[in-house]
């Protein structure tokens, strides 16, 4: 009983942060509930995707004129935020190579502009700072952001961009820089807030959370395609829509759908590639340096920008003078005060272990084997002080706690949003994901019946059709 009231009280007090009290009981455990027989609508993952989706299904369904009470259930085997989501660094951009995931984040960002408060959300914006090999890729960004209206600017050449960042920070002092790109909009947002705002939004139109719930498998009907019901470790729930949105679990319940593990591509280089692996798992590195956030402010005091920095400058080791890498690198970077410091990451990189064997759980910092290390710690610290004067030195203030996780990518590293089994509709963001507030939204929608043209590009069958997304020269395999 202690821990109902726990509970009840946890998820009260939210509701009075989140703008007055709201008497329902807040994402209780799945013990401390009636378990369901059936609901309408059952989203697995309480993360960035499944939260987005049953707040928008429950919208929808109180648009109707029905209510939504008990007929949306969102269930996890952890707790809310306790994935991808809820690790995330948290940066919301637009900065994207490819035009249908610069429309689609063009769409999130407004989602996130909707409710700052509600959302931790902190619109400071975003800057892509680029050498030479990057310059054409981000010009084109910057022509097609105007192209769709969002609000930048660009600046090119190695002068130009030097002063416009130094009338910034005056510390700055990156090499080989040739071009900025700097969006007005996005920002970041403060990952596990985000998550219970958005949790908040949901329940109070009658969406269920049920936490402490595994699904152990997906049973389809005897007489058609479509799924009939989930298997989970409290019961089995027969259902009319399935939503799958597990972030880095994808594979998993990929495979519970008996899709395939492999798959033929037809690539860019025109050729037809069989046999390809459905997932692959990367690494994600990042990490934080635990000093004032206030360190890294504007010259007018004020909050900066995310900053992404990729350059081919060699990188010169902070500590002892030694060259890091003469390769192309990359990192971004925030004051964080959620985090307690200068919080961000660095390119991720490919685990090379076969992907059914890749051991998901204990996530992310819990993980044996999947944080980030001492080779990470030392780049990212060397790399700020690459950027900025004022991190030089500052390498034992790294937080030496275990951080970063890995991320399940589809073939060509970008998401997919797809209907199969007639009923369930897969949210495989590619780590894509916590910016990507919209998609839940727009896969509602069309559980609904409303098709959207911002998810046709992210439709599986486009590898069958050749018909990929462009890549850019980034360092980095989700730009």
């Amino acid at each position: 009983m202690v821990d109902f009231w726990i509970n009840y009280l946890a998820g009260f007090r939210l509701r009075i942060l989140n703008g007055g009290p709201k008497w329902r009981s807040c994402h209780l455990r799945s013990d401390l509930l009636a378990f369901p027989e059936h609901v309408d609508y059952l989203v697995v993952g309480a993360g960035i995707h499944g939260l987005s989706t049953a707040w928008r299904l429950a919208e929808r369904l109180t648009e109707a004129g029905e209510d939504p009470e008990g007929r949306v259930i969102v269930i996890d085997k952890g707790g809310i935020a306790a994935g991808a989501s809820g690790i995330a660094c948290g940066v919301i951009r637009n900065n994207y190579f490819q035009p249908a995931m610069r429309n689609l984040m063009a769409h999130s960002v407004g989602v996130w502009d909707s409710d700052p408060l509600a959302f931790s959300y902190h619109p400071v914006g975003y800057m892509q700072i680029s050498c030479e090999a990057m310059r054409d890729d981000v010009s084109q960004i910057f022509n097609e952001q105007r192209a769709i209206g969002y609000e930048s600017v660009f600046i090119e050449g190695a002068n130009a961009s030097t002063s416009y960042m130094r009338g910034i920070f005056s510390d700055w002092r990156a090499q080989n820089i040739t071009s900025v790109l700097h969006e007005k909009r996005g920002g970041y947002a403060n990952n596990t807030k985000s998550m219970y705002g958005l949790a908040t939004k949901a329940e109070d139109l009658g969406v269920r959370i049920m936490t402490g719930v595994e699904v152990l498998g997906i049973i389809a009907e005897s007489s058609s395609n479509s799924i009939q019901s989930v298997e989970t470790d409290k019961g089995v729930i027969t259902c009319k829509h399935l939503v799958i949105a597990a972030g880095p679990w994808v594979r998993n319940f990929w495979d519970m759908l008996g899709l395939p593990k492999q798959i033929a591509v037809n690539g860019r280089d025109g050729q037809r590639h069989e046999g390809v692996d459905m997932w692959r798992f990367w690494q994600l590195e990042e990490g934080l340096l635990e000093v004032d956030p206030g360190i890294l402010t504007t010259n007018e005091g004020e909050a900066p920008p995310v900053i992404h920095v990729d350059t081919d400058a060699p990188l010169i080791s902070d500590v002892d003078g030694s060259v890091i890498t003469e390769d192309m690198w990359g990192i971004y970077y925030k004051p964080d005060a959620h985090f307690g410091g200068v919080q961000g990451g660095a390119m991720p990189y490919e685990v090379k272990t076969a992907v059914d064997d890749v051991a998901i759980d204990p996530y992310g910092p819990l993980s044996p084997e999947f944080v980030s290390g001492p080779e990470f710690a030392h780049m990212w610290v060397s790399a700020l002080s690459h950027c900025h004067g004022r991190f030089e030195g500052l390498m034992p203030k790294y937080h030496r706690e275990p951080s970063g996780g890995i991320g399940c990518f589809t073939p060509d590293s970008f998401p997919i949003f797809d209907c199969f089994h007639e009923n369930v509709r897969v949210i495989a963001d590619s780590n894509h994901g916590y910016k990507m507030i919209g998609v839940g939204r727009l896969v509602a929608d069309e559980i609904m019946g409303d098709e959207q043209d911002l998810l046709k590009p992210f439709r599986f069958d486009r590898y069958a059709s050749g018909e990929l997304h462009p890549i850019s020269n980034s360092p980095f395999p989700w730009s």
